[in-house]
């Protein structure tokens, strides 16, 4: 998408593209909750999934590439800086959400909810009572947004962060709730959740996976579809 910001200012005119995009697939043979570690890095196909969103995004009107300071998202968005001549930015705002399940094997139906030491820590599943606040995660996310969207004007920008906060970005602005069963999101491996803005207003939302056929089977089996490209009206 062309144009450029008038001077003097936002006129509400501009049209501007945020692609969130969620890293590759993450090196950890443990099955670690990794969460904030560091040391984290993309396995192989992670790598691949990178390059294929690198070459699906190799005609857009990229002008701003900008990553999570973890190694997992600024690997992801190393290519997509390279295919158009770019230095990857980092934003702190972008990172994982917290979670007290760092470093731990935390899944369903691994036995963590019959555990009597977790139990203190699940209490409130709205806010989380486990990690970071949802309506943190929004706060910091907008902000995050709206800066790459200022830093690209009239073009579009690349923000690679992860599941949980792009998510969560996604259902506020869509106006879902926040609460929702992690098996549901729709937000795979190396996808892109795309916020179109007109000025500072966000007007639609879209969801794409260019590396789809990369991704393993199971981890595609849970998200149901969400309405995408969801329009908000003038």
């Amino acid at each position: 998408m062309g144009g450029s910001a008038p001077a003097g200012g936002d006129s509400g005119s501009d049209v501007t593209v945020v692609h969130l995009m969620r890293h590759g697939e993450v090196h950890n043979p443990d099955g670690v909750l990794y969460g904030r570690r560091q040391g984290y890095h993309l396995s192989a196909l992670g790598r691949q999934m990178a390059e294929r969103v690198a070459e699906h995004l190799a005609g857009r009107d990229i002008t701003h590439v900008v990553a999570s300071p973890l190694e997992r998202a600024q690997e992801t968005a190393e290519p997509v800086a390279k295919a158009h001549s770019l230095d990857t930015a980092t934003d702190e705002r972008l990172i994982e959400a917290a979670n007290v399940f760092e470093g731990k094997t935390f899944g369903v139906g691994d036995g963590a909810l019959r555990r009597p030491g977790n139990w203190r820590h699940l209490t409130n599943p709205f806010r989380p009572s486990w990690g970071e606040p949802y309506a943190e995660q929004v706060a910091r996310m907008t902000a995050a947004l709206g800066a790459a969207r200022d830093a690209a004007r009239g073009h579009e920008a690349v923000a690679v962060s992860h599941q949980l906060p792009i998510w969560i970005m996604r259902s506020s602005v869509e106006g879902r709730r926040l609460w929702h069963d992690p098996r549901r999101r729709q937000c795979t491996l190396a996808s892109l959740t795309s916020f179109t803005f007109q000025g500072d207003r966000i007007v639609s939302v879209g969801y794409s996976e260019p590396a789809r056929d990369l991704v393993p089977a199971h981890l595609l089996a849970g998200a149901k579809p969400v309405k995408g490209a969801k329009g908000f009206g003038a």
